[in-house]
């Protein structure tokens, strides 16, 4: 079957947009052009939060129940107007910056379903800046849910609320959580995993039967994982609104703290594409408030 396309206007850009029809979500029918609607539709959004980072793109090429795979460096036929930055990490990576329209539909269009960054940014000239957010990355050991990890979100904020930090929570959009803390005064990643290690570390300890700070798989069985090391400057974390490669389109969504309060059965903190857009028609971006806020880790 020849693949079908399509020559379209995006933000001045023209792109060549191919197999609209293409079904990305088998279970729900969800198909690559709805993919390309629904970044288009949050475009705002998701740009103010990956820009400047260099963005690791999650393929499903043919659908999320088929092969996908992790893409660093541009790709071959990158258009010109993409900005690509160039991080030494061994014999060098060229990424992919999404920080226009033209190129999140167009990242999109290659079925580049999730996009995950890391914590730092890029300056003029490729220059790698500190970290400018700390993360907590919330992983529920089964039977626990990410109901579980609003319990320790909960914690959290009140552990790091004792240094003066506010924190705001989103869903990962898959099993669990993550907690954002923004640092008007950027630190190494070294230092941010310092910190939130220690914090973590706390919280297992107060909280035995709840929170594990350890990676050993078998510690974690019904306890939510603190993730830490996410801050490390090598990792990456998936981006607010990104669509996840889930059995059904859900997406890392933004909380209100009074959702977290409530949480009570993992099923009400799953969000449809089409829900995340209703929210934003009706909340605005949750984590819009992150970027006013002037706050530093405390000294060591």
């Amino acid at each position: 079957m020849a693949e079908s396309k399509v020559r379209v206007d995006v933000g001045g850009r023209t792109l060549t947009l191919s197999n609209l029809e293409k079904v990305l979500y088998p279970a729900s029918g969800f198909t690559k052009g709805e993919v390309i609607d629904y970044y288009v539709q949050v475009a705002e959004p998701v740009i103010e939060h990956v820009r400047d980072r260099p963005a690791t793109r999650k393929r499903w090429p043919d659908g999320v129940g088929a092969e996908f795979f992790f893409e660093k460096n541009a790709p071959r036929g990158t258009p010109g107007w993409v900005r690509t930055v160039l991080i030494e990490h061994g014999e060098g990576v060229r990424y992919v910056v999404v920080d226009s329209l033209p190129t999140l539909a167009w990242v999109a269009n290659l079925a580049a379903l999730e996009l995950h960054v890391p914590q730092w940014t890029v300056g003029p000239r490729d220059a790698v800046r500190d970290s400018d957010l700390l993360v907590f990355d919330l992983d529920p050991g089964p039977p626990a849910t990410i109901v579980e990890c609003c319990r320790v979100a909960e914690l959290l904020r009140e552990r790091l609320a004792d240094d003066r930090l506010e924190a705001w929570p989103k869903t990962s959009g898959n099993k669990g959580a993550q907690l954002y803390v923004p640092l008007s005064r950027p630190v190494s990643g070294a230092r941010a995993s310092q910190y939130a290690k220690r914090l973590a570390a706390e919280l297992s300890h107060g909280h035995p039967d709840l929170v594990v700070a350890t990676m050993a798989k078998n510690a974690r069985r019904g306890k939510v994982y603190i993730d830490w090391s996410q801050n490390n400057a090598a990792k990456t974390t998936v981006a607010p609104y990104s669509l996840r490669g889930t059995d059904r389109p859900q997406v890392s969504t933004p909380l209100m703290w009074d959702e977290v309060a409530d949480a009570g059965r993992a099923e009400d903190l799953v969000f449809t594409p089409a829900d995340v857009v209703g929210r934003l028609e009706d909340y605005g971006d949750l984590l819009a408030p992150m970027r006013r806020v002037r706050q530093t880790l405390p000294a060591q």
